[in-house]
């Protein structure tokens, strides 16, 4: 029996192993362990879990894994289309996209995926109507409706939508969503990929003069708007926007009410900036009422620090800046 044999054994027994266990177990030398391990993630027979030194591999159930032949026959056109549109983390913290991803999806589902994908092609033609030629979703008109004498930005945009009708997440609202709540770098830098030239050209197009980064309300090892900040590397001027709150600090997503949400930006932001500008861009990770990016706006102009502010989301909600709550 070789090596690569009794690990097969041992995996179908115990379903997680560590490589320590596996070279206890088996008495054999760890690059042998690390050689076989190897090929048996790459045959999709188990899967790595974790870094080091706290990684563990897991035998993979044989009914989650769909074989690249067996995947429906799409067009290059729509094989395209997926590439660019659908993504999907799985519950196990596989990162999937284009074709693989929407079989995935509709597996779960037990849904069709052909079917499914002519659905989704109509469903995202329906939502590309309210892009403009540039990409961007101005949101200001349903921002208005909400506030009416009381909206003090000029504009509001978003990238995306967080997510649309059946299908649920966007593919930014997806990774937007797994990088903030699990403080992931990598998947951060895959956002910032796919948004940094939109936001620089945005910037550009709009001749803004100096950029604000709404600061967290709770703190995390790794923030992302702090991320998005450092990585856009913007050469303008940044304002100063602090964060402050009471002893218990209180995030927007908490809130389902939508004078609560305004009370809680009117009292949780500060500027302290001096500075004068014709044209601020505040720029935000996802928009749910509005209220934050609409109190600092207003923060701005009273202190005669902005003569016009613009709003920025990654992404927003698309009944009319609807509460987003697992942002």
């Amino acid at each position: 029996m070789t090596v690569k044999d009794k690990i097969i054994a041992l995996f179908e027994k115990e379903t997680e192993l560590t490589v320590k266990e596996l070279t206890t177990k088996l008495q054999a030398s760890k690059q042998m362990v690390h050689l076989v391990i190897k090929r048996l993630v790459e045959k999709d027979f188990i899967i790595k879990l974790g870094k080091p030194p706290k990684t563990v591999y897991r035998l993979l159930d044989r009914k989650d894994i769909k074989a690249q032949d067996s995947l429906p026959d799409i067009s290059e056109k729509n094989k395209t289309f997926l590439e660019q549109n659908f993504l999907v983390i799985t519950e196990l913290g596989d990162l999937l996209t284009g074709v693989i991803a929407f079989n995935h999806w509709c597996d779960k589902r037990n849904q069709p995926t052909l079917k499914t994908l002519e659905e989704y092609i109509k469903t995202k033609d329906k939502y590309q109507g309210y892009y403009d030629k540039n990409g961007f979703i101005n949101g200001i008109n349903k921002l208005k409706k909400t506030y009416e004498k009381e909206t003090f930005l000029d504009d509001i945009y978003y990238l995306d939508f967080y997510a649309i009708e059946r299908f649920g997440k966007t593919r930014l609202g997806t990774l937007l969503h797994f990088a903030k709540q699990g403080q992931n770098k990598f998947l951060m830098n895959k956002m910032m990929d796919e948004i940094r030239e939109k936001i620089i050209s945005f910037i550009k197009r709009h001749k803004v003069d100096a950029v604000g980064f709404v600061p967290p309300t709770i703190r995390r090892e790794v923030q992302i708007m702090k991320f998005i900040k450092e990585n856009i590397n913007v050469a303008l001027p940044i304002l100063e926007i602090k964060k402050i709150s009471g002893i218990i600090p209180v995030p927007q997503k908490s809130l389902s009410k939508l004078d609560e949400r305004i009370s809680n930006a009117k009292n949780t932001f500060a500027i302290t900036d001096q500075r004068v500008f014709k044209k601020v861009l505040l720029i935000d990770d996802a928009v749910g009422s509005g209220s934050t990016l609409n109190q600092i706006a207003q923060k701005l102009k009273n202190k005669e620090v902005a003569g016009q502010v613009l709003g920025l989301a990654i992404v927003g909600s698309f009944k009319g800046f609807d509460v987003i709550t697992d942002i």
